[in-house]
């Protein structure tokens, strides 16, 4: 089977890894000339909306996924006409979307904070007159790494803000005055069959994931399931989704969810039964789904803007680098080390020796 892959990245090539062992082949389409899951595969150099392009890719795969979420939904499905495409373009359409993506929660009855449509600085003023500070204001599309976001925490910070985020149509959210922040990976077949991973507790620094720790039997489990499952039964969706949630007064808040495999499920590689890229892989291509269980206790840490040492990386009990092969930039995810212990605490030591090479 070949599969296409629209995106280039490191997680493209983390689904071809996991692919290649299950007979797999795969096709990228990416713009960058230095895509780094070329390596994996064929590399078409176009952008995501040529189309003669996108019909050779369509002409010689079995299937097509995406990788991020940067992909434009008319992309998916011009695609959907000659090849299947999943998860489908509706799904990417309102996970693109801020304010798609918070109406869908909303309608299915799952907690969000609240948020207002931003077409304009009047609009955004308004908003903050009903919402009140602080609170957020985001880019409906595009943002992530915390980039395409400003917080409003006095009127100072209001005025002009519309115009400092590109003029482009917003969201603002009021501020959640959270206790954790935790993901929900999830996958869904293309007959149904759902499964979860354990809810991963995140650390962000400057908008950017730097630590994910696998839970262990985390008292919201069930509640982040029971939401996810909304979401996916409502999309009809194929393939693994994210979910991140904020952890608001002993309960979850929707904060965004991504349509594609995600960085705070990386530690599932050597963490879990199945990793969340050959699970993507099992379900776009109708096979059975793997086993979500943990093996030990994990957690994923983040390289960004270079890599340490790799002998001193590899030097580190219980560790697993992966090198994406992309040039060194800051603020660029790069790499990532996944640990693997027997003991809770064990891993504690572990994330500090490795924390301790960044």
């Amino acid at each position: 089977m070949k599969i296409g892959v629209i995106g280039g990245g490191q997680l493209g090539r983390m689904l071809a890894l996991a692919g290649t062992p299950l007979g797999m082949n795969f096709a990228f389409l990416d713009p960058a000339p230095d895509a780094c899951a070329a390596a994996l595969g064929e590399h078409l150099r176009a952008d995501y909306g040529d189309q003669d392009h996108l019909r050779q890719l369509a002409d010689e795969v079995d299937l097509v996924t995406f990788e991020f979420e940067s992909v434009p939904a008319e992309t998916v499905a011009f695609l959907s006409q000659f090849v299947p495409v999943f998860p489908s373009a509706e799904a990417l359409r309102i996970a693109r979307d801020r304010l798609f993506e918070k109406s869908m929660f909303k309608e299915l009855g799952i907690p969000t904070p609240a948020f207002a449509d931003i077409l304009s600085q009047a609009d955004l003023e308004a908003a903050v007159a009903s919402i009140g500070l602080p609170a957020v204001l985001k880019t409906r599309t595009l943002g992530y790494d915390g980039k395409g976001q400003k917080v409003l925490r006095s009127a100072a910070d209001v005025a002009g803000t519309f115009a400092e985020l590109g003029s482009v149509p917003c969201l603002l959210e009021g501020f959640v005055p959270f206790t954790g922040e935790v993901s929900l990976v999830a996958v869904r077949g293309r007959d149904g069959e759902t499964a979860f991973y354990p809810l991963v507790h995140n650390t962000h620094e400057a908008g950017i994931l730097r630590l994910s720790v696998a839970s262990a039997d985390h008292p919201l489990q069930a509640l982040a399931e029971d939401y996810a499952g909304r979401v996916l039964d409502k999309l009809g969706y194929v393939g693994v989704l994210a979910f991140e949630f904020f952890e608001v007064d002993g309960g979850l808040k929707a904060n965004e969810i991504a349509p594609r495999v995600h960085n705070s499920g990386h530690w599932t590689i050597e963490g879990a039964e199945c990793s969340q890229f050959e699970n993507h892989l099992r379900a776009v291509a109708g096979l059975p789904l793997g086993s979500t269980a943990k093996v030990g206790e994990s957690a994923m840490i983040n390289f960004i803007g270079s890599v340490p040492e790799v002998p001193a990386v590899l030097a580190v009990e219980d560790c697993h680098l992966h090198h994406y092969g992309k040039a060194f930039k800051a603020g660029r995810k790069v790499g990532h080390a996944t640990l693997r212990c027997s003991d809770a605490a064990t891993l504690e030591k572990r994330i500090a020796q490795v924390q301790a090479l960044v």
